[in-house]
């Protein structure tokens, strides 16, 4: 009887132990579970354009032609430039990027790198600036010409060029490279208002004209009051001569401020 009341406790003890809740805690899942943010469809490793919220200046480099040296220096021109520019006052579209979003365009060619065409481009990447560069090389010989153009008008901003006789291809590159940094670091905040500088000019020149046709006029009246005065005086000298019996000289007097008195005249009318 009393180990069947034992067995029948084990029972029952057994039953709790089983039914009441799991005690540990969930194992957290791997850091490497997470799921991973997605690349942006140009695979570039960063976004393709800036948040409106952004203020940098976006440059665009557009065209970098090469002639007499390996093409892969394009790619280490590029790199070269995002490595060293001033990412905190400047957002650079690299150039496959500029062309992938100019192809959706049905107003740009390929090619056009200056001029009123540009404004396309300015539509289209939102970039301020576009960045052109030509490297060549002949032996031992390399050159490089780089240039900023301004979107908004397709005029040149700033330009530098280079040629070195006795070089290497990185020597001259890694000079093309801090030419071209040098370039961007000198870009005003600003850029010049060319119009409102044209119209300033032509403003200026006006003024002048102005005030030499007002100092022209204040000359001949002067001298048109002079005439006339002058002329008035002659004319009454004849006549008192001619008052005395005198008609000889009174007469060439009274001429000659007649004469006087109308050429003042005129100088004071026209």
């Amino acid at each position: 009887m009393i180990r069947a009341w034992l067995v029948l406790a084990a029972l029952l003890v057994s039953g709790v132990a089983h039914a009441g809740p799991d005690a540990r805690p969930a194992a957290a899942p791997p850091a490497d579970a997470r799921p991973a943010a997605a690349p942006p469809p140009d695979g570039t490793g960063e976004p393709a354009q800036p948040s409106p919220a952004d203020k940098r200046r976006i440059i665009g480099i557009l065209e970098i032609r090469v002639d007499g040296v390996p093409d892969d220096v394009k790619e280490g021109f590029q790199r070269g430039i995002e490595e060293k520019f001033d990412a905190k006052r400047y957002w650079l579209t690299n150039r496959a990027r500029m062309k992938q979003m100019m192809m959706g365009s049905t107003k740009w060619t390929d090619g056009c790198v200056v001029g009123q065409c540009l404004a396309e481009v300015r539509t289209q990447t939102g970039a301020d600036l576009v960045l052109l560069a030509a490297l060549t090389g002949a032996g031992t010989s390399f050159g490089y010409v780089v240039t900023l153009v301004r979107t908004d008008n397709g005029r040149v901003l700033r330009q530098a060029s280079e040629r070195c006789d006795v070089c290497t291809v990185n020597e001259a590159m890694s000079r093309a490279t801090r030419t071209t940094v040098d370039l961007l670091d000198k870009v005003p905040d600003k850029l010049p208002d060319e119009a409102a500088e044209q119209t300033a000019t032509v403003d200026l020149a006006v003024g002048r004209v102005e005030q030499q046709l007002a100092a022209r006029d204040r000359r001949n009246t002067r001298l048109g009051f002079a005439l006339a005065v002058v002329g008035l005086a002659a004319a009454i000298g004849g006549g008192v001569l001619y008052a005395r019996d005198e008609q000889t000289y009174a007469a060439m007097l009274m001429a000659g401020g007649g004469a006087a008195l109308a050429s003042g005249v005129v100088v004071l009318t026209f």
